[in-house]
């Protein structure tokens, strides 16, 4: 059927829908790489931050056994100092989840920035629209999306945590540091596992948010005429124009048959106008040619005005198929068509003695 949408998205369509904001994207791609930037940037900057934060817990604790009274002044300097190591600890980690966020958005989008998609649309406030939402193909895929990544996120858990069981009890022996170290460690474990299974995940998704994108951009036969209207114009529109501007031409034509030296035709299926200016031309020149109907307006046309009419088969044809309108002739067409206008030239002088 012609309303069915089985034909691909063409260009123009892909333009428009990316300027709305609408472009694909796997936002699972996106979370997996910066959950794995988050937890190696943590094993990276890690012994760093602990060493800003326990600066910090000295300095606190050495004010509270100095201070006495604690003034406006000393609430100001330690505020500041606390916003001080909260940029020194979290911004970097901060950064990299935020520069690889905007990276990956940046890669999948190439570089697309509109507002269009911030517009709100009372359409999705509609609980229809919403239940309907909920129960589409792409609400499914979502649903089971999501059920996959908590039973596998929960299965890597449990299996770190029953593999590490047996070395809490000696996490009681251990310093402060060490003990947080091996909570770093086993954390960073279960990350690594869950981001091994996340990334055949995240490619999945990606595939099937492009095969999604590609099938809502699907049109139908009929949108892609209406398309190829808008961008090229009406077929039928343009065709009127262009035998307008035939029928102009053809005017323009038959208003020059008068001032030709010469009509050759054929006898009813070829015509062609010639006219030979020395002063102007180097040769002969057609200023009218036609065909079937059209020759026999020429011919009509010289002789109502006195024009000589001569039938020559195959030069009639050969000029007509050879030489375009206001051209001169070619060369291997001067030795006949110079006969016809010697020919042409003695009967009009012919004409002027009597």
């Amino acid at each position: 059927m012609a309303g069915e949408k089985t034909e691909k998205a063409t260009p123009k369509r892909k333009q428009d829908e990316r300027k709305k904001g609408n472009v694909f994207q796997s936002r699972e791609a996106t979370v997996v790489l910066s959950l794995l930037a988050t937890f190696y940037g943590l094993s990276f900057l890690g012994p760093y931050i602990m060493t800003s934060l326990q600066n910090c817990m000295v300095n606190y604790i050495d004010r509270a056994g100095a201070v006495t009274q604690f003034t406006t002044s000393e609430l100001r300097s330690t505020f500041l100092d606390g916003c001080l190591v909260f940029v020194i600890a979290a911004l970097p980690m901060l950064f990299i989840c935020s520069f690889v966020t905007i990276i990956c958005t940046v890669a999948q989008t190439k570089g697309l920035f509109t507002m269009k998609s911030l517009v709100p649309k009372f359409s999705r406030m509609n609980p229809l629209q919403g239940i309907k939402r909920m129960f589409s193909m792409r609400g499914i895929v979502e649903l089971l999306k999501s059920v996959a990544k908590i039973i596998v996120l929960g299965y890597i858990i449990w299996n770190v945590f029953v593999g590490e069981f047996w070395n809490f009890p000696k996490m009681m022996d251990m310093t402060l540091e060490q003990s947080m170290a091996a909570t770093g460690n086993m954390v960073l474990e279960i990350a690594k596992n869950a981001a091994i299974v996340m990334v055949f995940v995240a490619a999945a998704d990606y595939f099937y948010q492009w095969w999604d994108y590609e099938k809502n951009l699907r049109m139908s036969k009929q949108e892609i005429k209406e398309e190829y209207k808008q961008t090229e114009g009406d077929p039928q529109v343009k065709g009127k124009i262009r035998e307008r501007q035939q029928a102009q031409a053809r005017q323009r034509m038959m208003q020059q048959v008068p001032s030709a030296d010469v009509v050759i035709r054929n006898p009813t299926h070829y015509a062609v106008a010639i006219k030979y200016n020395p002063e102007r031309n180097n040769a002969p020149v057609v200023i009218a040619k036609g065909m079937d109907s059209l020759a026999l307006r020429i011919v009509a046309v010289a002789e109502e005005n006195d024009v000589f009419v001569t039938e020559n088969r195959p030069l009639a044809r050969g000029l007509y198929e050879t030489v375009d309108l206001d051209r001169e002739i070619p060369d291997q067409f001067y030795q006949p068509v110079a006969e016809v206008l010697a020919f042409v030239y003695s009967l009009k002088k012919k004409k002027e003695r009597k």
